[in-house]
């Protein structure tokens, strides 16, 4: 089933779980730097996203000195 929906140039973490990934392409959030305009209980809210997977985007985030909005 091939899907063109999915973005070549998304650089969320490769080790997202596959429901989180999706939950955040759905919404339209395709690139790390997108997630640094939302409150981390706002990533929360999206269905599919769990502690795991937000644990591992304020990683990333801050991997690149970024941040969720506060």
């Amino acid at each position: 089933m091939s899907n063109s929906n999915h973005p070549q140039e998304s650089d969320l973490p490769a080790k997202l779980a596959k429901p989180a990934w999706r939950a955040l392409t759905q919404a339209g959030y395709i690139r790390l730097e997108q997630l640094t305009m939302l409150k981390e209980t706002e990533v929360m809210k999206l269905h599919g996203m769990g502690p795991k997977a937000l644990e591992q985007l304020r990683t990333a985030l801050a991997e690149r000195g970024q941040t969720f909005a506060d």
